[in-house]
């Protein structure tokens, strides 16, 4: 009896498709929604002031409270959601102890990904929904709001919400989103 590995199928050498969620996935996943995604946006936008490049997760209380957020620049295009969950499990781990521990998720976490071009979904924004799900799991978190933020204004995926202020403006290089893995934290005071 000879023990080996069979040889590489015609499938094994395509190319690896990435973890993605498309937008009906996204949809039916249940997310719940925000009560105010307006403020929430205007909120981390005022604090992060993000330009095309950057994403800001944000963790919400019980109350849709901002608890804590980091900003950091994307690494490029990113096409598998393995990569984007490590990064914002490495960014979640940073600004909020996890609650694994709970039996229920009481905090929510919330991607804001800002970006030159349209508003409509792209297989990035599918990489960074799966990603969000992924780390959300991971880190004892409920899946919250995936967020675009580009010129013409923001929308909510998985719901018909958006807005035209805030927008991305011109280029702003200011409170730590300068470079590839800089992030600017933020936590709220303890009560």
């Amino acid at each position: 009896m000879a023990f080996g590995f069979a040889p590489p199928s015609s499938t094994d050498t395509a190319p690896r498709l990435g973890r993605t969620l498309e937008p009906a996935e996204w949809a039916a996943a249940g997310i719940p929604l925000l009560r105010d995604p307006r403020g929430v946006v205007a909120g981390l936008h005022a604090r992060h002031r993000p330009d095309s490049a950057t994403t800001v997760v944000a963790v919400l209380g019980p109350d849709e409270r901002l608890v804590a957020s980091a900003s950091f620049t994307r690494p490029g295009s990113v096409s598998d959601g393995w990569e984007c969950r490590n990064l914002l499990l490495s960014h979640l781990r940073g600004i909020v102890p996890h609650d694994l521990r709970l039996r229920r998720p009481v905090r929510t976490a919330v991607l804001l990904c800002c970006r030159e071009g349209g508003s409509g979904w792209t297989e990035e924004d599918g990489a960074w929904m799966w990603g969000l799900r992924d780390a959300c799991t991971l880190h004892g978190l409920r899946c919250g709001s995936y967020i675009t933020l580009t010129r013409t204004g923001w929308q909510v995926f998985g719901e018909d919400r958006r807005g035209r202020r805030p927008s991305l403006g011109p280029a702003v290089r200011n409170r730590g989103t300068g470079g590839e893995g800089t992030r600017t934290p933020y936590r709220a005071a303890a009560r």
